[in-house]
């Protein structure tokens, strides 16, 4: 497997390998024009997200400053506004449904490193080795239909926001969340549901 077929299935891959450094060179090239712009420049920062991003919708909102690793894994549907200062580490698929709404500060984190010390670091690494010194893995996030997630909202690799959910400002989400669902705090959980749903 190449490393990109290795990051995309979840699998440990070297974060340095040159197809990634393009990736992020091509992103930083186009976040310099895209947060460059005024907010007035509604065509133009159309135009350069339909560049970055995978997929966009219509009626796409994303504010200033917005940063991400890759942008080429981002895939946005309708009706989607993404508040100012937002970050969307996009190593492996971000997936945003139609008429979702993303407040200010909200991190959308796919890649993650292992938690036990010996399996987190590259086996007999040395600095004039061009992989990176520590192991790395990333897993996809979903964020469904007509989801709302709050200020300073924190997501974590490989979960699924259920559609019709609402998650609380501050909240950092470890974990899937069922589609119906007021859900709140660190770690999330669900302390309700809405729209009709039951906790059954």
């Amino acid at each position: 497997m190449t490393e990109l077929e290795k990051c995309m299935a979840g699998e440990p891959y070297d974060c340095h390998d040159k197809i990634f450094l393009e990736f992020k060179e091509t992103a930083r090239r186009l976040l310099s024009s895209y947060n460059a712009l005024s907010y007035g420049q509604k065509e133009e920062k159309t135009r350069i997200l339909g560049q970055l991003f995978a997929r966009i919708g219509t009626n796409v909102s994303v504010g200033l400053p917005f940063l991400c690793d890759y942008g080429r894994n981002i895939f946005i549907g309708s009706n989607v506004s993404v508040n100012m200062n937002c970050t969307f580490v996009d190593c492996n698929r971000i997936t945003i449904g139609d008429n979702v709404l993303i407040a200010s500060n909200v991190q959308l984190y796919t890649a993650a490193h292992p938690v036990e010390l010996a399996a987190r670091l590259t086996p007999d690494w040395t600095p004039d080795k061009a992989e990176y010194f520590c192991r790395t893995y990333a897993l996809p996030i979903t964020i469904g239909d007509g989801c709302w997630l709050g200020g300073g909202v924190i997501v974590l690799p490989g979960v699924t926001i259920g559609p019709g959910s609402v998650i609380g400002a501050g909240s950092v989400v470890t974990r899937d969340i069922p589609a119906d669902s007021l859900a709140v705090g660190n770690p999330c959980r669900v302390i309700r549901r809405i729209n009709g749903g039951s906790m059954g």
